[in-house]
């Protein structure tokens, strides 16, 4: 459980193993209760870029980038509600959630043309068995 600042919001976000054993390793070992230590957006902005040049990443990666990402990679794309992303993101309006899904939607689109296109193999090869 945790609240936003910006909206005002508490949200419950439910955490997966690996986030669970990154706070299990800074557990205690903080000041104030801190779960994890804290930087600013600039020095985090600043870490992730270092980490892109270090893995050859051309592409400004950002804290906004990493949680959109999150949001459509992670999360809508592989069938999470989008009630739910927009709950653990803590939009308090769902239309602010909707933009990550039209990316998502376009992704399907995608997907789907390269299945129609495997299926038209498929079904090519099925004819001509039936043409022997």
């Amino acid at each position: 459980m945790t609240h936003r600042q910006k909206t005002d919001t508490n949200v419950n976000v439910p955490l997966l193993n690996i986030p669970l054993a990154i706070l299990k390793k800074y557990e205690g070992k903080l000041p104030h209760g801190q779960l994890l230590p804290v930087l600013s957006n600039q020095k985090l902005n600043s870490y992730l870029k270092e980490i892109a040049d270090i893995c050859g990443i051309n592409k400004n990666i950002t804290f906004h980038l990493a949680r959109h990402t999150f949001a459509t990679t992670t999360t809508l794309s592989k069938g999470v509600p989008i009630e739910t992303v927009s709950k653990m993101l803590g939009h308090t309006n769902i239309q602010t959630t909707q933009i990550y899904a039209r990316v998502v939607n376009e992704k399907i689109s995608m997907d789907m043309q390269i299945l129609s296109d495997k299926l038209d193999n498929i079904e090519k090869a099925t004819l001509k068995n039936y043409e022997l």
